[in-house]
């Protein structure tokens, strides 16, 4: 838990104050959370913000495959990556600017995982080559230099103060990349094309800065019990005080009625009953959005969650 707090907190840390006046310091006060405790998770800041970009590709790489493109031919699965790329920029701006602008001022780490997606986004751009006779034309260099104009187009956009959506840019991004292997009439084409529906927030699993934020900023420790709670009532939702109890594997029935009503007093869930024990009807317990927010982090954030065999169940509430 303590990791979700730090990687919140980089992100912040970086938005507020850019990558070089994001020290540690800033990052562990944002965080609430001791420099000692920052060490034991990271070498450094530099180990830090690549944890933070990893676990951007890492959700964009499963929005893309919950796109289901496989089997599509190669401008469409350009294209629906190319949208769901654009439309997690859109939701995470912060995001965004520390892994388009940012991270080129970072050190060598970071540096080389970011030059290590664009080689990986070039060979899928150099398939190409493959659809046309007009494969003759370029070689690996227009594949990279595409990837990089790409690049470029999105660092002048998100380097202003405020800037228009990226997704707007879908059609001339993608007039640009088919136009070396399929002609300008298939450019001309792609620029005048719809936008699809934008990408849902349900394709994968959440790990962007709102969840970690949430977490980041309660007001609490958050133990291995207040997250096997929170993990329940997620998957449950409608669960009364007794049966999230009995999943959770409380067996006081005080301490489940105190802790849940502190999670509600922090806002992280709501009682959809009729009035509660006091009226004779039980309660039924969900999510609020920012509880929603905290159980894809604490997800993300330990693996397999709380209920993973190797989660420590000694821990207190």
């Amino acid at each position: 838990m303590q990791r979700s707090r730090l990687l919140a907190a980089a992100v912040g840390a970086v938005g507020e104050w850019g990558y070089d006046g994001a020290s540690v310091a800033r990052i562990t006060a944002h965080a609430r959370v001791s420099r000692r405790t920052f060490y034991e998770l990271f070498e450094n800041r530099e180990d830090c913000l690549l944890a933070v970009l990893d676990g951007v590709v890492e959700q964009i790489a499963a929005e893309i495959a919950a796109a289901k493109l496989e089997g599509s031919s190669w401008r469409e699965r350009v294209r629906g990556g190319l949208w769901v790329i654009l439309c997690f920029f859109d939701r995470e701006p912060a995001l965004a600017r520390l892994c388009i602008v940012e991270s080129q001022r970072a050190g060598e780490k970071v540096l080389d995982a970011r030059q290590a997606v664009l080689e990986r986004l070039a060979k899928i751009v150099d398939e190409g080559r493959r659809e046309s006779s007009r494969s003759s034309d370029g070689g690996a260099l227009t594949a990279q230099g595409l990837v990089g104009g790409v690049s470029s187009i999105l660092h002048a956009r998100l380097a202003r103060s405020r800037h228009e959506p990226l997704k707007g840019l879908l059609g001339e991004l993608m007039g640009m990349i088919v136009l070396p292997y399929l002609g300008s009439s298939t450019a001309r084409r792609e620029q005048a094309r719809p936008a699809p529906a934008p990408v849902s927030l349900k394709a994968a699993p959440t790990t962007t800065p709102a969840a970690v934020g949430a977490l980041a900023a309660l007001p609490m420790r958050l133990t291995y019990r207040t997250a096997r709670v929170l993990e329940d009532v997620a998957e449950h939702p409608g669960s009364s005080n007794r049966q999230v109890a009995d999943r959770a594997g409380i067996s006081d029935q005080g301490q489940i009625s105190k802790l849940l009503s502190r999670l509600q007093r922090l806002g992280l869930l709501e009682n959809a009953g009729n009035g509660g024990p006091a009226k004779g009807e039980a309660n039924e317990w969900r999510l609020t959005p920012t509880g929603r927010q905290v159980a894809g982090s604490i997800r993300t954030h330990t693996g397999t969650g709380a209920h993973s065999p190797g989660a420590d169940h000694r821990q207190a509430a």
